[in-house]
């Protein structure tokens, strides 16, 4: 059974930072892109970040570049995100989602439930 479980939200200060988690069983991480996606309260769905299985690329949304890294640990089962100078605008649930492909393009089918994040002083 593919399941995908998101962990590490939480409430944190602007300026600070958070390392998501997700964990991945049910089918072998090293052959397939994992995608990082955020949805905030009245907001569409919007793509953070993706690390690719084939060659290891990312990518990243302008509004989180330099401020967001996306690493994999296959032998973990387990793609990372993790956030510094977080802003207020920051706030969302976030979800992983995998396509089951090596490169990041194309539909996500398979999704976690989500870890919130909430940026506020």
């Amino acid at each position: 059974q593919v399941q995908l479980v998101e962990s590490g939200g939480g409430l944190v200060q602007p300026g600070g930072s958070l390392r998501l988690s997700c964990v991945v069983s049910g089918f072998t991480l090293d052959y397939y892109a994992i995608g990082w996606f955020r949805q905030a309260p009245g907001k569409e769905r919007e793509g953070v970040s993706c690390i690719s299985s084939s060659d290891g690329s990312t990518y990243y949304a302008d509004s989180v570049k330099g401020r967001f890294t996306i690493s994999r640990d296959n032998a973990k089962n387990t793609v990372y995100l993790q956030m510094n100078s977080l802003k207020p605008e920051d706030t969302a649930v976030y979800y992983c989602a995998t396509n089951f492909m090596g490169s990041c393009k194309g539909g996500y089918d398979y999704w976690g439930q989500g870890t919130q994040v909430t940026v506020s002083s």
